[in-house]
């Protein structure tokens, strides 16, 4: 699912505060070989700013156009751009994708409290499973295309796949008498806690903010434990490696990497994790390092830790600075959450 909030949220956030309508574009069907994937979203301004790519910056210019028709006129469009002909000369550029977009374009506004975009953001900003409906296409005027409707104003029928969308993060399509209407989940972030904040997970912040995850640096040591140091961390937390689960709800994170390159923390960092059901634990350090942590750990400990533990963490990827190892651990876990556990090689085998 790629309905991604957090890239729109600055241009939404400035256009709301100035009173002005939006045109939300929703990909909400594909053919052949495309750049996004339903549920994709973009935001245009009425002064032409956008946040979002729905093609690889392609058809964007003609959605800008659209866009300021729709947010003057209030009327929802239904745009088709089909690349796959071998004479496709869209725009004059040839663009060869092999590939059809249905993009619906919406407005967001004050008069209806900008609306999806006021739910999903909230939503986002407490990390709680949503998901909300829109009128695709309609041959009734009292449900128009681009109509929204929200979880607490949906009948019981609709309300129930709304749940069930939200939960597992997939879109549906809801056909109805007089309507057909889209599924749109939203796509909650993963959230990544970093155990020792030295100087070389300032960049691992720094990547994975900008994928809109949300990131937790904790260490005990309050040199290191400076939120100025960490600019994109949602958090950032003094606490002993052995008080951490005490200081966060650690229910929620998709994945936890400890980097304090202090082996007593790191030891007391893994036995508290080895209590938790994060599914990714990454640690930084050669095998032998990873075998000797286990080895101190001993018993259920070590046994509940080693089918999760990515030790060394990090793609094999090349390359020894800290920007090219926060590089490898980003993309690790990257594809860990996305792509699931068999994309990701385990490296916590006794011996490996």
């Amino acid at each position: 699912m790629e309905s991604s909030l957090g890239p729109l949220l600055p241009l939404f956030n400035r256009e709301r505060a100035a009173g002005n309508a939006v045109a939300v574009g929703l990909l909400v069907h594909t053919l052949g070989s495309t750049y996004r994937k339903p549920g994709a979203l973009m935001l245009i301004a009425s002064n032409g700013d956008y946040a979002g790519l729905l093609s690889g910056g392609c058809l964007e210019g003609d959605l800008r156009e659209r866009a300021h028709a729709v947010i003057e006129t209030g009327q929802a469009q239904l745009v088709t751009y089909d690349t796959r002909g071998k004479d496709d000369l869209i725009w004059g550029l040839g663009l060869g994708c092999e590939g059809a977009m249905h993009i619906l374009l919406f407005r967001v506004g004050p008069d209806r409290d900008w609306q999806p975009l006021t739910h999903l953001s909230r939503s986002l900003a407490s990390h709680t499973p949503t998901a909300v409906s829109i009128v695709v296409e309609s041959t009734s005027a009292a449900r128009p295309v681009g109509a929204i409707t929200l979880p607490d104003g949906a009948s019981p029928d609709l309300r129930a796949t709304l749940e069930q969308s939200a939960h597992n993060g997939r879109a549906q399509w809801i056909t109805a008498e007089d309507a057909k209407l889209f599924v749109l989940p939203l796509s909650l972030p993963p959230r990544l806690l970093l155990l020792g904040g030295g100087p070389d997970a300032a960049p691992v912040v720094e990547l994975a903010a900008r994928q809109s995850w949300k990131v937790t640096v904790l260490d005990h040591r309050p040199a290191y434990a400076q939120a100025d140091h960490f600019p994109g961390a949602e958090r950032v937390v003094l606490a002993r490696p052995n008080e951490f689960l005490a200081a966060l709800d650690v229910a929620h994170f998709s994945a936890a990497v400890v980097m304090s390159h202090h082996l007593p923390s790191d030891l007391e960092y893994l036995r508290s994790l080895a209590q938790t059901s994060i599914p990714y634990i990454g640690l930084l350090g050669p095998a032998q390092r990873r075998e000797k942590l286990l080895s101190d750990l001993g018993g259920e400990q070590a046994r509940s830790l080693r089918p999760r533990l990515h030790a060394p963490v990090g793609l094999p990827l090349g390359g020894r600075t800290p920007e090219s190892i926060a590089l490898a651990i980003v993309a690790e876990i990257h594809a860990f959450v996305h792509l699931g556990e068999a994309a990701v090689p385990q490296r916590a085998q006794a011996g490996s």
